[in-house]
């Protein structure tokens, strides 16, 4: 179970981190006081951070698996602790994640990273979307030779179907871009929407700057926040206000998950009389 406030069930419950690859490296002014990085160092040594390096970009192979044995139709943040994207996790590792993710139809899997172009890349090196993901379960068995649908559905809640190879976009994930002030919008969003996904969304977290007018055409889901942390960059309201009066008049679920008021880190506050805990609709 996580505490990030915007991985929950459908039953209002927290959902899950899965962490099949962690550690990351800076890319833009959002990384200046990385949480999962503060996170690491404390780790150093345990539960899998190397202890010279611990926010080293490393794969897991070991917590492949771990949503199989989930039974409880769970909300997932994928790599909560680095990026899936990042130019050091190779494509090969990345095709055995998004074939947990094919077998798991009972759960949701958030995708955020701040690597759009390289999740471009991925998605292209088969030749699309189709070539890539109807023969996973060939690359599943013959390649690395760990799991097989069959064995997969053996393990799916009762009553589940296992669903036949699908074409892109899996209904079950979610990508996302952080996009933390005005350039990263213009840079990230646009590739974002380049990209078919059952939802997009965009992480205004931490807020660092003023977006002004955005195009919010093809975006399913605002997170916002404020930083957060001992070195944190204030964020100001009129900001945020901006950003969730655009999100209404656009239709676009919006989630306020933090902000500083009086020096102090609010959770889940209220802003023009109300708390802002949307979310886009499930896909059936």
């Amino acid at each position: 179970m996580t505490k990030i406030e915007w991985v929950k069930n459908q039953d209002g419950t927290q959902g899950k981190t899965w962490n099949p690859v962690t550690g990351c490296s800076p890319i833009s002014e959002g990384c200046q006081n990385c949480y999962a990085k503060r996170m690491a160092n404390r780790l150093r040594g345990q539960y899998g951070y190397p202890a010279n390096e611990p926010f080293r970009v490393t794969v897991h192979p070991e917590r492949l698996e771990e949503p199989l044995h989930w039974r409880k139709p769970s909300m997932i943040f994928v790599c909560s602790m680095g990026d899936l994207f990042h130019e050091d996790v190779p494509f090969d590792y990345i095709d055995r994640v998004f074939a947990v993710m094919a077998l798991c139809p009972w759960h949701t899997f958030q995708i955020l990273t701040k690597r759009p172009r390289r999740a471009v890349d991925y998605m292209n090196d088969y030749d699309g979307y189709t070539d890539k993901l109807g023969p996973i379960g060939e690359i599943m068995q013959d390649e690395f030779g760990w799991m097989t649908p069959e064995d997969a559905a053996n393990i799916a809640p009762p009553g589940s179907e296992l669903p036949k190879w699908p074409e892109w976009p899996l209904s079950n994930i979610w990508l996302g871009v952080t996009a933390e002030n005005r350039p990263m919008w213009y840079e990230r969003v646009p590739i974002l929407k380049q990209i078919e996904a059952a939802k997009r969304f965009v992480s205004y977290e931490p807020a660092l700057g003023p977006l002004g007018e955005v195009n919010l055409t093809n975006i399913d889901w605002v997170i916002c926040g404020s930083e957060s942390g001992p070195k944190r960059r204030p964020a100001k309201v009129e900001w945020i206000r901006d950003l969730k009066d655009q999100c209404v008049d656009a239709g676009v679920p919006f989630f306020l998950k933090q902000i500083e008021i009086n020096k102090e880190i609010v959770k889940m506050p209220e802003l023009d009389g109300q708390i802002w805990n949307e979310y886009p609709e499930a896909n059936s």
